[in-house]
């Protein structure tokens, strides 16, 4: 299945992407993608759902981001032989975690705004995995049996904030509008190997990511089971895999993002991402 989230931030509405690409309403069936209705049991019920009873969504609808009420979203840094090249740091032996804060976290097309006073906001495609059912120590041969699907990730990094303001990778990753996600969850029942996907990234129209997940250091199944040693996951908790060498640090010299740039992002399966880069503004109320 291919399972969506629609309407207006804040106010989105569950749907299902049927097999002939028309997008059906779940509203009357669960109040959204997320939490129970991720683990193997709801899931399954969705499975029995004729698509043709569901609702068509009219028109051209906002995708919000694929999941709700995300818990925790877990990212793995420098998963990518070449990618840790690039940036001049060895590959490691473990994999290395940090958080993204979850009010980073937009839809696929949305607005990404640069922080303010920044000059290095750079873009990282990455594959992410959705937890269906609570992962507590797991083994990696059981791993993936809590896993309840994939969807796309652009890890929007502020490399300055993240590198240079001492302290941990989170201040560089957790800026608003840091994290779309989606357009999709396609569960995994749809994704035959999460290890072999095509995936890319341009701005502007040119293509500067152009990688493959089977050059993940740790991969997936590894990933789940890690994690799970140091927390519990819980349905609809999000990890973001980590990204294939092109991101701006990379470059020589290097290139960040700028009002008005344009980025688009796609992972084999999986769905496409477009956001339009924005300059920073404050909230209402600040």
């Amino acid at each position: 299945m291919k399972l969506f989230r629609y309407g207006e931030p804040g106010r989105e509405k569950p749907g299902l992407l049927d097999a002939g690409g028309t997008l059906r309403d779940l509203s009357g069936v669960v109040d959204d993608i997320a939490g129970e209705v991720l683990n193997e049991a709801g899931l399954a019920k969705l499975r029995a759902l004729d698509p043709a009873s569901l609702p068509i969504v009219s028109g051209s609808p906002r995708y919000g981001a694929a999941v709700g009420r995300v818990g925790k979203m877990v990212c793995i840094g420098l998963n990518y032989s070449d990618h840790a090249a690039e940036t001049g740091t060895k590959v490691p032996e473990m994999p290395i975690l940090f958080m993204k804060a979850t009010t980073a976290i937009v839809g696929p097309n949305d607005d990404v705004m640069i922080p303010r006073d920044s000059v290095k906001t750079d873009w990282e495609v990455e594959l992410g995995v959705v937890i269906g059912d609570v992962a507590r120590d797991v083994s990696i041969e059981r791993a993936l049996d809590h896993v309840a699907g994939y969807l796309v990730v652009n890890d929007i990094s502020e490399r300055e904030f993240q590198l240079e303001h001492c302290g941990q990778w989170d201040k560089g990753k957790g800026c608003d509008t840091f994290g779309p996600i989606g357009p999709y969850l396609v569960t995994r029942d749809e994704v035959p190997d999460a290890q072999n996907l095509s995936m890319w990234l341009t701005v502007n129209g040119h293509r500067y990511q152009n990688g493959s997940t089977c050059t993940m250091v740790f991969d997936v199944a590894h990933l789940v089971s890690h994690i799970s040693r140091y927390m519990t996951l819980m349905p609809g908790d999000v990890i973001s895999t980590g990204t294939p060498p092109g991101v701006g640090l990379g470059q020589k010299p290097p290139v960040y993002l700028k009002p008005g740039d344009v980025m688009e992002l796609e992972i084999e399966g999986l769905g496409k991402q477009r956001q339009h880069v924005v300059a920073y503004r404050r909230a209402a109320k600040e």
